[in-house]
């Protein structure tokens, strides 16, 4: 059973001692392709280099929110560039964090919004984070928003299915192994076939099995078991599922 690792960020400084293990631990787990979306404008040289020298990575290229204060208008053109040039899968991570405050939200909103043109403008999925600001970038994807995924999905199921019928799937991580996470729990077992990816989010959010613990793009086999038991199917065929959808997104090879 092979599976798709639609975001992860492999090229995180934290994986530096062990990338090479860590990524032939995905290969023998059957996880042979991952997504890699980009954080800032100064780590995408490193994410290149490590697309190009490994196969079965994909890179995508963006501005996170989390990282506001280090981006600047002059990144918005240079990824204008890279985009163009390096023909990525997505333009992403972008999105709104509003989990600490919104002293920054216009700026944030700003960077959001040209990326979603951006994207539409080289005809690209975009990969949106968004964290205490659902409905906020549920408002800006109605606007400008051509397609991609809520990447690490924690809404509601109203939520989902706005974002389903915006033409958006939804990155389900390893939180939907924790029991108490009824909400996600209910989007995964609801929502249509086509509606779904899978993702590790590695190195962050390890599943209830690995509490404590980096996070690899391998361990996504444990929560593809959780989605299927949720979805009342076959892993295997959730998994091909899960792939078709990547692939079609992505336009994956």
């Amino acid at each position: 059973m092979q599976l798709i690792d639609s975001h992860c960020h492999l090229d995180d400084d934290r994986f530096d001692p062990q990338r090479d293990a860590v990524i032939a631990r995905a290969v023998a787990a059957g996880v042979r392709r991952m997504v890699i979306p980009a954080t800032s404008a100064n780590r995408w040289d490193k994410l290149k280099q490590l697309c190009t020298t490994h196969e079965g990575l994909y890179a995508a290229y963006g501005l996170h929110p989390w990282f506001v204060e280090q981006h600047q208008v002059a990144h918005l053109r240079e990824l204008d560039e890279w985009l163009e040039r390096e023909q990525p899968v997505a333009v992403g991570e972008c999105g709104l964090d509003f989990y600490a405050s919104r002293v920054d939200e216009q700026w944030q909103r700003q960077l959001f919004t040209e990326q979603l043109q951006l994207a539409a403008n080289h005809r690209l999925p975009v990969i949106v984070h968004a964290r205490r600001a659902m409905d906020d970038v549920i408002s800006l994807l109605r606007l400008h928003g051509s397609g991609g995924v809520v990447h690490s999905f924690a809404g509601s199921l109203q939520q989902a299915r706005q974002l389903y019928d915006l033409g958006f799937k939804l990155g389900i991580a390893a939180t939907v192994s924790f029991e108490r996470a009824n909400k996600l729990r209910a989007v995964v077992a609801a929502m249509p076939d086509d509606a779904l990816l899978m993702e590790s989010d590695a190195p962050d959010q390890p599943g209830a099995a690995h509490r404590g613990e980096l996070n690899e793009p391998a361990y996504i086999t444990e929560h593809l078991r959780t989605m299927a038991e949720l979805r009342q199917c076959d892993a295997a065929d959730l998994a091909a599922t899960l792939n078709r959808n990547a692939e079609t997104l992505f336009k994956l090879d």
